[in-house]
């Protein structure tokens, strides 16, 4: 059996990826109270701001995380395509759950549902990015660890939708961010738990791209994509902002018809 080492910088990738999920989780958090106020194309456009956050949040948050893995005995490298499908499988499935608590009637149902299915889906990216790995050897799981860390991810995904049903003040949804950052974080180190890998020594060459030249300067442009957002949505006003330019401005007109 190989030995696994799950934080080969320390604390770096640990807390990075840590930073990284709660940043996603903040600005999902907020595009969400944005469309919760919002109707029609505007509250859709905010929501798929909002699953695009969440989702690139969590994956960033698993490669970060990955950066720092690493197995005696043999390289990693990563599948290209099946990395990127990953990715895809985030945000769609993210985007799922949100549009069923964006556009769902029955709010309790919506939640149940939207939790569910998002959380699945945070489960099937981690382990569709585990199912990238090329090494020399053979990758085994625990069923246990395995179950509990979709467990986790649906009561995370769940805790996340309900925040972003009834939480609307900033210093809430920072506090809920860090929370969800926690969880996925969580989940994201138990599912690693599981993993067992028997090493195969061979001077064979891995296909496949290692995590410095395809996983670092991929989750570095879409941390550079969260900053960008995440200034877009602090500039953004909210629509009470935008109710009391407009009505300062009716006053306005009301004022200089009057003189």
């Amino acid at each position: 059996m190989g030995h696994l080492d799950h934080a080969a910088y320390g604390w770096l990738t640990p807390v990075l990826s840590y930073v990284m999920a709660s940043i996603g989780a903040a600005l999902g958090l907020r595009c969400t109270v944005r469309a919760l106020a919002a109707t029609g194309a505007v509250r859709r456009n905010w929501l798929l701001t909002a699953a695009s956050a969440i989702g690139t949040g969590i994956w960033t948050m698993h490669f970060v995380a990955m950066l720092g893995f690493e197995v005696t005995g043999t390289e990693i490298h990563y599948n290209v395509p099946l990395t990127i499908l990953s990715l895809l499988v985030a945000m769609l499935v993210v985007g799922a759950g949100v549009f069923a608590v964006g556009f769902g009637k029955a709010r309790g149902r919506s939640l149940v549902l939207g939790g569910l299915t998002t959380g699945l889906g945070v489960a099937s990216m981690h382990y569709l990015g585990m199912a990238a790995l090329r090494l020399h050897g053979e990758v085994s799981y625990d069923p246990l660890l395995v179950g509990l860390s979709v467990v986790i991810a649906v009561v995370a995904a769940t805790a996340a939708l309900w925040a972003a049903l009834n939480i609307k003040s900033p210093v809430a949804v920072a506090a809920a961010s860090l929370v969800m950052g926690a969880a996925v974080s969580s989940m994201h180190y138990t599912g690693m738990t599981a993993v067992a890998v028997s090493v195969s020594p061979s001077d064979a060459a891995l296909p496949g791209a290692t995590a410095m030249q395809f996983i670092f300067p991929l989750a570095v442009g879409l941390g550079s994509y969260l900053f960008i957002t995440a200034a877009f949505v602090a500039l953004s006003p909210t629509a009470d902002e935008r109710a009391a330019s407009a009505s300062a401005g009716h006053l306005g007109e009301h004022t200089a018809a009057a003189h």
